[in-house]
Order: structure tokens, then C-alpha cells, then sequence
């Protein structure tokens, strides 16, 4: 796999210009030059081998050809909607998701949220979305929703039809699922007593990963891991 960068623009056969920080990373951080063979993504789900034209310091010219169908998600959507750990945890968490194939992430707000997400979160894991997709090989960007509290979201009736929520409970059933699938993981203190009523009563299930308590981000990690394996 030759080295990746994402364009957000709509690319065809022919030359193009690559401008802003992919465009400094490829010439003045990876120092590619011309005659050099890169591979351009939009998030369409197709690559577009590229060979570099030029280099300026504000833009590199390159000459794309044919669109290639390269397809490395899964078969089916998987959206995990989790509180927000503190610091690095939370760009780990959204790398991890993105390499693990999640479909789309979506911040919540429980009542015992340590971290609050604002809506200016998006643009930054969007951006960390980019970053893990060029490393993973993945041609769709996982889709980065806006902060919703808990309540909201058990309500949105675009979720996958099977929905589950991790409870530390050990004696819960063990959670696994076929096909497409929705997960809601609480903070480190856990979700309230309210909450998973409501949870139970909009019609989600209570599973467990095991024994073990786990980190907001393993526990999220941990479920798209299983769920997104595929049958032998």
C-alpha cells in the first residue's frame, strides 16, 4: 500500500492540486518528489493512485488516475455512541474505533459524565478520523455525530435495530450480535439507575463484556473489536 492522503474534493482522472497540510506532509514531512507514486482518498470509498507532477511550498501538483474500489469496512453498520474519556484517552478511543471498522461515533452526556463534550469536538475527531483512516486503509471516514445527551439518543430512530447497552453487571447476558448493531457505553461511574430504565424502556438490552471493570474506552474498543468479527 503506497502512502495515503485525504482530500475532501471530488477527484477524477487528470491532474489536481494538492493544497494545506496534507499537501506540507507530503512534500515537506514525507519529502516526496516527482515521479513519486502516492495514493489519494476522499472518503467515497475508492482510492486514486496518484504520480506527483511538482512541488511548491503551498501545493502539490498531481496527475490521478483511474479510480480504484478498494472496500475494507464492514459488512454491515456498527455505531457506538460512548462517553467521553479524559485527555489523550479520548483521541486513543476514536483511532481505535476508526481502525476497527465502527460506522459512526457518537459523544454522549450521562449524568455522571466526567468530560462533557462541546460541538466543537466534532472538527477535532473528524480530523483524528483522517489521520487513523490514512494508517488503516480505510476509504470511508467513520462519521463523528454531534455531543447528545443520554436521553437523545436512545430516542433516534435512525440506530441500528439492535441495540445494546454495556452494564458491569457479570451476570447480564454476554453481549454479542450478528449483523448491524448500535452500542451505548456510560462513564467511569456508570450510567444512573434512570438512565438504564430508560434505556430498558425504549427497548435496549443490558449485556455484559465479563467480570472485569473496564475503562470507558476499553469497554467501546473492546465491543467494536467483537462485534465487528467477522464469521469463520
Amino acid at each position: 500500500m503506497s502512502e495515503r492522503f485525504f482530500t475532501p474534493d471530488v477527484l477524477g482522472p487528470g491532474e489536481y492540486e494538492l493544497t494545506g497540510a496534507e499537501a506540507h506532509h507530503l512534500r515537506a514531512v514525507r519529502r516526496f518528489k516527482r515521479g513519486d507514486q502516492v495514493t489519494l482518498f476522499t472518503g467515497d470509498g475508492n482510492e486514486y493512485p496518484a504520480e506527483i507532477l511538482s512541488a511548491s511550498k503551498k501545493a502539490v501538483l498531481l496527475r490521478v488516475l483511474e479510480a480504484v474500489a478498494v472496500d475494507r469496512e464492514l459488512p454491515f453498520p456498527l455505531v457506538i455512541g460512548s462517553a467521553i474519556p479524559k485527555g489523550d484517552r479520548a483521541d486513543f478511543l476514536i483511532e481505535k474505533l476508526t481502525e476497527l471498522g465502527v460506522t459512526q461515533f457518537v459523544p454522549l452526556i450521562t449524568e455522571r459524565s466526567i468530560v462533557e463534550p462541546k460541538p466543537s469536538v466534532v472538527a477535532k475527531y473528524q480530523r483524528a478520523v483522517i489521520e487513523a483512516s490514512k494508517q488503516c486503509g480505510r476509504n470511508r471516514l467513520m462519521a463523528i455525530d454531534q455531543p447528545r445527551k443520554w436521553v437523545d439518543f436512545l430516542k433516534r430512530d435512525d440506530l441500528p435495530r439492535t441495540r445494546l447497552v454495556l452494564h458491569t453487571d457479570p451476570d447480564l447476558p454476554a453481549m454479542s450480535a450478528t449483523g448491524e448493531c448500535v452500542v451505548g457505553v456510560g462513564p467511569e461511574g456508570g450510567l444512573s439507575l434512570e438512565e438504564i430504565s430508560s434505556a430498558l424502556a425504549a427497548g435496549w438490552q443490558l449485556v455484559s463484556l465479563g467480570p472485569r471493570v473496564l475503562r470507558v474506552e476499553t469497554a467501546a474498543i473492546a465491543a467494536a473489536a467483537k462485534l465487528g468479527e467477522r464469521p469463520a
